[in-house]
């Protein structure tokens, strides 16, 4: 019996998804429930797993197509029904199989009762099976098959040869004017970034505001307590949830900063969803912390450790993804020192963090070395005045550099 493996259904607000990869091939054996296809879209990667153990008999779409909801993907030959096969080849000698063994049997075609067991009882083996396949004659082959295998033999050679050559000096490369160039499609959340990133250009009136923040504090608090916050929460105690917890008082104390523009309204949230913008390997993506609000410390931390986590293993849901009110994004972590980050549509504003440097800095009249970290908030000139978006911006580093703020809610 045929399985057939369609694209599920897709959320309302996507019209299509491209494959991007197949994790078996026709004729490799898949258990029920394992990833069997990626499909992209423009935010998420979304699995495909395997409505039943078989075999991968036929691929109906390749990699790169372009797919919409119940459109067909492949076709599995069920496990149940070669089991029954095998039951039936093997009933004369009534002899069990192994998980492994039966694999092969069913991959290859083979009756079981021609081969050989070596195992307790007379079972049969993977080795058994294994041997038995590699006495068989091998099929004959026809003119055009000698004819690709005897041209795939000299590309081998060939490539050997070139790679045995010894490397040519790079004024050779040059002269032969070798000037390689790769043309690859934009994956769909690289083009969905580029459209975003070109929309909040086009479409908002966007200035940037600098402070700087006086680190020390933070990172005292956090070196007295850091060893007790992860004994008692089973998690690691960094910055972000301290950025995150400033924000949403300074977001309380300024809401046009939480606003955003639908044509001539303002629409004024009444909660705090708070965007943090994550890197992956397809490209950069913004999960929310949905009442943000409402979460501790320790929530915030652990929200934002298992973003980290879907995000390199590509489970993000569009849940994750959907809404914000604020974004907050941290170039630090890969060295910047300063940027002027771009709006997240329709929001109004974003907060840049950057790396943590020691600078000499005037205290009580005195030159100190302190841990300084530039912040930039970029905002949409439409909504908000630039009174409020420095004042604000001012509120976040006045609640960072006393983080009792945060902690006694003042």
């Amino acid at each position: 019996m045929s399985i057939e493996v369609l694209v599920p259904d897709l959320p309302e607000s996507v019209a299509d998804a491209t494959l991007i990869s197949w994790h078996k091939k026709p004729g490799e054996y898949i258990e029920k429930g394992e990833n069997l296809v990626d499909l992209e879209t423009d935010k998420v990667v979304l699995e495909v797993p395997a409505p039943e153990s078989g075999i991968l008999t036929k691929v109906f779409k390749e990699n790169g197509s372009t797919v919409i909801s119940g459109d067909l993907l492949g076709e599995l030959k069920q496990q149940e029904q070669d089991n029954e096969k095998i039951q039936t080849d093997t009933a004369s000698f009534d002899i069990p199989l192994s998980p492994a063994v039966r694999r092969l049997i069913l991959e290859n075609d083979l009756d079981p009762g021609a081969i050989t067991g070596t195992g307790k009882d007379g079972r049969i083996t993977k080795s058994d099976v294994l041997n038995y396949l590699e006495q068989q004659p091998k099929p004959q082959e026809t003119p055009l098959a000698a004819e690709i295998a005897q041209k795939e033999s000299a590309e081998q050679a060939g490539t050997a040869s070139v790679q045995a050559a010894p490397a040519a000096p790079e004024e050779s490369v040059a002269s032969a004017g070798l000037r390689p160039e790769q043309r690859v499609p934009m994956t769909r959340l690289r083009a969905k970034i580029a459209e975003r990133l070109l929309q909040a250009q086009q479409n908002a009136a966007m200035l940037t505001t600098f402070n700087e923040v006086n680190m020390q504090s933070i990172i005292n608090l956090r070196n007295q307590y850091k060893a007790r916050f992860e004994q008692t929460h089973e998690i690691k105690l960094g910055f972000m949830s301290f950025f995150v917890k400033a924000c949403v008082e300074a977001l309380k104390h300024f809401p046009i900063i939480n606003a955003s523009i639908d044509n001539n309204d303002i629409i004024y949230h009444g909660y705090f969803d708070i965007g943090i913008a994550v890197s992956t390997p397809r490209g950069l993506i913004v999960p929310v912390l949905r009442d943000a609000d409402q979460l501790d410390f320790a929530g915030i931390e652990k929200n934002i450790t298992s973003f980290g986590e879907k995000a390199r293993e590509g489970t993000l849901t569009y849940e994750d993804l959907n809404g914000g009110t604020f974004t907050i994004t941290n170039g630090g972590i890969f060295g910047s020192m300063l940027s002027t980050p771009l709006l997240n549509p329709p929001q109004s504003a974003i907060l840049g963090m950057h790396a943590i440097k020691e600078r000499p800095v005037v205290e009580n009249g005195e030159i100190v070395i302190r841990p300084i970290m530039y912040l930039a908030l970029s905002y949409d000139h439409r909504l908000v005045d630039g009174r409020d978006a420095v004042k604000f911006l001012a509120y976040i580093k006045d609640c960072l550099e006393s983080p009792a703020h945060l902690l006694l809610n003042i």
